[in-house]
């Protein structure tokens, strides 16, 4: 919860004017809580089962296959999900529906790949559990905007990012207890985490109605702006109304018996869709995009490159007792990124202000001199080669801004986007106002999943530049007397 919630929730009026009893903002303290909880843990599942494959891509295939053919089944079938459900998909969100689908992709994805020890078998499971994911994420950032007032969804965003930054480490740390299990025990072991999701959708999620009575405000620096194709609603805001409306619980029945049945079903035209999207490129996809082909160029491309001598236990006793062979720096390298990822996707739960809106493509700048740092490092050598001590320093810390960088750019991106509300059409005379509710909540889902592909086509990009980058360096190592990365 932010610095900015807190004073709200301490000074809640009510109807009349005067201050609520404390006992209200307590309520509501547990509602925010409750809510965090839910979308933090949305992330972790959600996410962790990507992370498990990746971890345990070396179990999973023979010496011989390439490695790269795990991650780009781990992520093609999730941009294919990102690009496919807000583009080409009409009408209402069935969240519930679309839940327990997930969920139970996971499940049959997991078990494909615990269940067949053919390659093809596997990576199939690996693609059906990689497009649940993808869905997954989709489907909690769309949830996160039925929540009001802004705030209130922001912080499902924020502890959302926080979530799916932990899944990088417990994800880690479940393959590293789980592989001496063997695939087909610790695979089938975490084909049971996905059921995580529908028990906290039931059990502990809010109903978004329950903060209608919230006076939260939102950051200072949040600007609401609207395209000029769309205009503002009249002076109900149909909001507060719009959560109460949740996609799987609420009765068309009781809608029908006041409105022509016609006038039920709305949605948005793929010239509505280009509309919304047009203005997204430059200001969010474009950043996220950036950041995400950077920091999965380095991460595959560039990290398993930067190996030194092991260092010496005298002159460096701290260093050698983590790095005991040239094989280690890789997984420290992975340790650090997550564990920054995991910082920095948390900054807004934490309490941290958000990036200001104009800033926005700075992580994706700074990414791009740390890929240029790193890869002169690798190939041509910044440092001395009796300075590995202070090569490796200075790896580390530049490994961690590559982990802060992409992770401010996640959560703040999509903290920006749920935030930026826009307004439906309202030049139609004929359009009910539960048309024009339907048609603006519609609109927040669709802008906020339209932006998902960016992340999962850097990732995409990034496998491909990833294969020649990391043969590039080594060669160089090797053509300067380096050989340490042709012996990994």
């Amino acid at each position: 919860m932010t610095t900015d919630d807190s004073a709200d929730l301490s000074n809640v009026e009510g109807p009349s004017g005067q201050v609520e009893p404390r006992k209200d903002a307590i309520e509501q303290s547990r509602l925010l809580f409750k809510l965090g909880l839910s979308f933090f843990l949305f992330g972790l599942i959600n996410n962790v089962l990507y992370v498990i494959i990746l971890s345990a891509a070396l179990d999973l295939v023979p010496p011989s296959t390439p490695k790269g053919i795990i991650a780009f089944c781990n992520i093609a079938p999730a941009f294919v999900a990102k690009v496919g459900w807000p583009y080409f998909l009409k009408g209402r969100i069935r969240y519930v529906k679309r839940l327990v689908g997930c969920c139970l992709l996971s499940v049959l994805g997991m078990i494909v790949v615990a269940g067949f020890e053919s390659l093809y078998m596997r990576l199939l499971g690996i693609g059906i559990a990689s497009f649940s994911s993808g869905l997954g994420e989709l489907t909690f950032l769309q949830l996160s905007t039925v929540y009001h007032p802004p705030s209130v969804g922001g912080h499902s965003v924020g502890y959302f990012a926080s979530g799916t930054g932990a899944a990088g480490l417990v994800g880690a740390f479940l393959w590293w207890e789980l592989r001496n299990l063997g695939v087909k025990t610790g695979v089938g072991i975490s084909a049971m985490l996905p059921f995580v999701i529908p028990v906290t959708f039931f059990c502990v999620l809010p109903k978004p109605d329950m903060f209608s009575s919230f006076s939260m405000a939102l950051h200072p620096d949040i600007i609401v702006s609207s395209p000029s194709e769309y205009t503002a609603l009249p002076s109900n805001d149909p909001s507060s109304n719009t959560e109460q409306e949740d996609d799987e619980e609420e009765t068309p029945e009781s809608q029908a018996s006041q409105l022509p049945p016609s006038k039920l079903h709305v949605s948005l035209s793929p010239a509505d869709k280009w509309r919304l999207v047009r203005p997204l490129m430059l200001k969010y996809m474009l950043p996220l995009f950036c950041v995400y082909t950077f920091e999965y160029t380095i991460n595959q491309g560039i990290a398993p490159t930067l190996v030194y001598p092991v260092p010496n236990s005298s002159e460096h006793p701290i260093l050698s007792s983590i790095i005991k062979s040239v094989r280690d720096y890789y997984p420290l390298w992975q340790l650090v990124y997550q564990a920054t990822v995991f910082l920095s996707r948390s900054s807004i739960s934490f309490g941290l202000p958000p990036l200001p809106a104009r800033l926005l493509s700075l992580p994706a700048i700074v990414q791009a001199v740390i890929l240029l740092f790193l890869a002169t490092e690798s190939g041509l050598g910044i440092f001395p080669d009796n300075a590995e001590g202070l090569a490796i320093g200075v790896v580390f810390l530049m490994i961690s801004f590559e982990g802060v960088c992409g992770g401010l750019a996640y959560v703040n991106v999509f903290y920006r986007l749920n935030q930026d509300r826009v307004s439906s059409h309202t030049d139609d005379p004929s359009r009910s106002l539960h048309e024009q509710q339907q048609l603006e909540r519609q609109i927040r889902e669709f802008r906020i999943g339209s932006i998902g592909f960016a992340d999962s086509s850097g990732i995409l990009l990034a496998s491909i530049l990833a294969v020649p980058t990391e043969v590039a360096l080594c060669r160089a190592q090797i053509r300067r007397g380096k050989t340490l990365c042709g012996s990994l």
